[in-house]
């Protein structure tokens, strides 16, 4: 079946949901199941992972134009052989991800302080909508948006908007060198030494583990060369990021928390697993108690990204409750794309 078929047969299977008002599960490859509110086993599930394929790549204007089931790896892949990356250093776990996922989520990795997050870098998306149409949004080129920027608005909405079937992403050159140094340094102590060398030193990753402060330097080779001369400490792999970025690390928790804070807070230092986005996140492993009773007062916001059925049955909020008026404004565009309430209800929200 060519892509043309794959579109118009999703179509078809959307508009038939819609008429009988069935709740759809929007399947990929399944590598973000975890992710969210699990789907109810009854829904009739719709597989995109078929609609796949480059569509357009552009190695000298920087834009890639693909389809939303074309696998992550494939993506990495192409752009490797022409020294170019995803900014955003997107997750790939079980190396099964696809990049419609990769916008759906709207997870970044650990890049993401330095160059940005997968939202800054979406230029446009083809979506089938709730209304049973297929739109264009957005365009192959920065700013080429009128009104709402309804790219950047599906991007992390989980399915819940409508189903992309194909986007254009911004990528960027790839640096000439990248090396890892591990520096042994008290928790107490790691923000202000983290905080000296982001004024001058070409950092593409920061996180604090187990005593260790982890910087990867990332840039041209006299660059990088000038910078790993002032910064004291070992040699340490580039897989670190991966793995920490796959959340490999944290194998055998049950509860997993990411807590985004201000990177000069001093919430959960001591507590925390791991400290990553140079400070920015706090991954808590199974803690004793929700981190949003600590967070109650202060800005910032929790995610639970792997519970077992007990959290789920304790009915805990999985994402950051939302205050008036922004459930409402959720509540309205949900209204507005997916009228019929077919795409992925109670994914984000149990109320939507």
């Amino acid at each position: 079946m060519n892509s043309n078929d794959q579109s118009v047969s999703l179509l078809a299977q959307v508009k038939e949901a819609i008429e009988h008002q069935s709740p759809l599960t929007i399947k990929g490859c399944n590598s973000k199941s975890f992710y969210g509110y699990p789907p109810s086993p009854e829904r009739v599930q719709l597989d995109v992972s078929a609609h796949r394929g480059i569509i357009d790549y552009a190695p000298d204007e920087l834009v890639l134009h693909v389809r939303a089931g074309t696998r992550l790896s494939e993506i990495n892949q192409l752009l490797g052989d022409n020294n170019q990356i995803l900014p955003f250093e997107p997750p790939d776990f079980d190396t099964n991800a696809t990049i419609g996922g990769v916008v759906a989520s709207g997870l970044s990795g650990p890049r993401r302080p330095y160059a940005g997050s997968v939202r800054d870098f979406v230029l446009g998306v083809t979506l089938i909508t709730g209304r049973g149409e297929i739109l264009e949004f957005g365009g192959q080129v920065m700013k080429n948006v009128a009104g709402y920027d309804v790219s950047r608005l599906v991007t992390g909405s989980l399915g819940t908007l409508g189903i992309i079937l194909d986007v254009s992403l911004k990528v960027l050159p790839a640096p000439e060198v990248e090396i890892t140094r591990a520096i042994a340094v008290s928790y107490q102590d790691f923000q202000s030494r983290l905080q000296s060398m982001q004024r001058i030193m070409p950092l593409s990753a920061a996180a604090y583990q187990d005593g260790s402060l982890k910087v990867r330097l990332s840039g041209s080779e006299a660059a990088v060369s000038a910078a790993e001369q002032k910064i004291s400490g070992e040699d340490t792999d580039n897989d670190y990021w991966g793995k920490l970025n796959k959340l490999e690390c944290f194998a055998g928790v049950k509860n997993l928390w990411r807590v985004s804070v201000a990177p000069a807070s001093k919430l959960f230092l001591e507590d925390a697993a791991v400290i990553d986005w140079g400070g920015g996140i706090r991954w808590l492993a199974d803690p004793a108690d929700d981190p949003r009773k600590v967070l109650a007062g202060e800005d910032g916001h929790a995610t639970l990204m792997k519970y077992n059925e007990e959290s789920l049955s304790s009915g805990i909020d999985i994402f950051q409750p939302l205050r008036e008026p922004l459930m409402s404004i959720h509540q309205k565009l949900k209204q507005q794309f997916d009228p019929a309430g077919v795409f992925n209800p109670g994914r984000m929200y149990r109320s939507i």
